[in-house]
């Protein structure tokens, strides 16, 4: 048992908030890895007992050896502190490892868990964070769920045991020993009180200057050829550079406050020391004490120092790491955002028609970019959809796949309405092919395979063919086991775009969305990336976003979208004859192209 005065400080020292945090770990993982700990905790078991052992056997080895003189003591105390030194290491082994194991898993599982939720996550979320913030919480937060844990049960096992065993043998040596213990504990916990608040305050800083730093240095990865374009690297360095002093500063303050218990507990071992041999040393030579017992106190004491000194420090040590398990909470305690409810039919598309009746929608409050804007799309026709930036065209998009949901109105896809079905069903039923062709780290292959997940390989080989990428693949080096590099720039433009148009041709949607799909290449990528176009739209219902007029006159039918509303449709030849705001579109486009072949 502690001391009443040290058991209050202690619990005065505990937040609720920490005490909170602490549950719900223990609750959360420790105790789905009790096992593990309980095992853990025999290995220190023995590490503690072996400790004490080694400590009071001191004595006896003292008084046999070198007062009594016996030499058959050498032989058996010998071999008793090896005895116990192996075993003490052995044990170490097995509950570093033992540890080690367990809080991998934990990692690993709070990992998991992380992803999962941050899945159910709508694009607004990923909108509105960083990066660089979500990965600083999922790899920071699953580390401190581990690391708290790990921290509380050394601490118990390890340390307290440790202290507790070395305690007896000061008692069963000479009891008042045992008391200058009890009386220097309370002063070193209560002198590290004071820095509790300091080290949180500070981590939370270096936490988020950590952000900054790695979010400004992917923004300047990412974006390497516009900052050498613009020639911009002198400003990044300087602002990446004050962002990186800032967090040198913040580090060394957290150094300086987790080091000022160092001082405190110093002095006050040394002085626990010193009064441990002034009466030690008077005991053995008025007092009638032996040598064994005051080497044996000795021992237990100094043997002591180092875990009483990690218990002291304990909250401190806590106080970062139970930070990053907050930072973990706030992301697994986010509502799913796009959970069905149970019982939500799928979507069965029959046809493909699609159907945007009244729709209003905004991005930001009082901004609406849709004002009631209502077309149909015929199934197997292709509908495209132009006019002005900003008009609400991507937007439309948008809405049908359900990044967002409408504030009024209705979309139906063969008369369902999308907001009733599955998000799951609705986004299978779609393909996407768009200017801004992601590609994931990885293969040739493996990027077409993500449009249909264990395809066989002629399969792959097949949908390549059809977006007239199978010859440039079999022209690398690897083939299809090429590498693509990150985000695509391995490849070509036009060779992105096909490679994109090949993951659609493989998920085979029967509605496809193509948001400017040729916008950024040049003549020759533009054709064949048409041809594979063509293709891919045969009897699908496909929407088209496209500003250049060019390729989009054979659409079976054209919306004009200005304002958030569709102010036209028809056929290119109808809208030109209307001469409205299509025909204005229309001859602004050619008659530039008219006066640049003239030139």
């Amino acid at each position: 048992m502690l001391p009443p005065k040290m058991a209050n400080a202690l619990r005065n020292m505990v937040s609720p908030e920490t005490r909170d945090t602490v549950r719900r770990l223990f609750v959360q993982d420790g105790r789905r890895h009790w096992k593990g700990y309980a095992l853990s905790f025999v290995f220190m078991a023995f590490m503690a007992g072996t400790t004490s052992g080694l400590a009071y056997l001191m004595g006896t080895v003292i008084n046999r050896i070198f007062v009594e003189q016996s030499t058959s003591a050498i032989w058996i105390l010998s071999g008793a502190v090896v005895a116990l030194s192996v075993t003490k290491g052995f044990a170490a082994y097995g509950q570093a490892v033992t540890l080690a194991k367990v809080g991998n898993r934990i990692v690993a599982d709070n990992q998991k868990r992380v992803l999962d939720r941050l899945l159910t996550q709508d694009v607004t979320f990923f909108s509105g964070s960083h990066t660089a913030e979500i990965m600083m919480r999922f790899n920071t937060g699953a580390q401190a769920a581990r690391n708290v844990l790990n921290l509380i049960i050394t601490s118990l096992g390890r340390d307290l045991l440790s202290v507790i065993g070395l305690t007896a043998v000061m008692i069963i040596q000479d009891p008042f020993m045992a008391l200058i213990g009890f009386i220097v504990m309370p002063i070193a916990v209560g002198g590290v009180r004071s820095l509790i608040r300091k080290v949180q305050k500070i981590f939370s800083r270096e936490f988020h200057s950590a952000i900054q730093i790695m979010t400004e240095s992917i923004d300047a990865f990412q974006g390497i050829r516009t900052i050498k374009s613009f020639t911009l690297e002198d400003s990044q360095r300087a602002k990446i550079y004050g962002r990186i002093d800032k967090m040198e500063k913040a580090s060394n303050r957290m150094m300086r406050a987790q080091s000022q218990s160092g001082p405190l507990m110093e002095a006050l071992g040394g002085v626990a020391i010193g009064l441990v041999v002034m009466y030690a040393g008077w005991s053995v030579l008025h007092g009638g004490r032996t040598p064994g017992e005051f080497f044996s106190v000795i021992t237990a004491l100094l043997l002591c120092y180092e875990p009483a000194k990690r218990l002291a420090r304990l909250n401190i040590d806590l106080t970062t790491h139970l930070l990053g398990a907050r930072m973990l909470f706030e992301i697994l305690d986010r509502p799913a955002t796009e959970a069905d409810a149970p019982g939500t039919p799928e979507l069965v598309v029959r046809g493909g028609a699609v159907a945007f009746d009244e729709v209003v929608f905004s991005y930001r409050e009082s901004e609406p970019v849709l004002r009631g804007l209502s077309f149909i799309a015929e199934p197997g026709q292709t509908t495209a959809l132009v006019g002005p930036s900003g008009g609400g065209k991507s937007t439309v998009m948008n809405l049908l796949e359900r990044f967002y949901d409408v504030e009024s109105g209705v979309i139906t896809i063969d008369g369902q309405r999308i907001d009733t079905v599955t998000r799951r069903s609705l986004r299978q039923a779609i393909g996407f092919v768009s200017q801004d062709v992601f590609l994931f780290t990885g293969t040739v292959r493996e990027n077409i395979a993500a449009g249909l997940p264990g395809a066989t390989e002629e399969q792959i080989i097949a949908a390549a063919r059809s977006a007239h990428a199978h010859d440039f693949i079999m022209g690398f080096e690897g083939g299809y086991d090429s590498r693509v590099g990150e985000r695509g720039t391995q490849l070509s433009g036009g060779q992105r775009q096909r490679i994109a148009i090949a993951r659609a041709f493989l998920k085979d949607a029967p509605i496809l969305l193509l948001d400017e799909a040729t916008a950024a290449l040049d003549s020759e990528s533009e054709a064949e990336v048409q041809k594979a176009l063509q293709s891919l739209q045969t009897n699908r219902t496909t929407l088209v976003i496209a500003h250049r007029l060019q390729t989009v006159i054979n659409a079976d039918k054209i919306c004009v979208i200005e304002k958030g509303r569709v102010v036209e449709s028809g056929r290119h030849e109808e809208l030109v004859a209307k001469r409205g705001r299509y025909f204005t579109f229309h001859q602004l486009q050619f008659a530039g192209q008219q006066e640049r072949l003239s030139a």
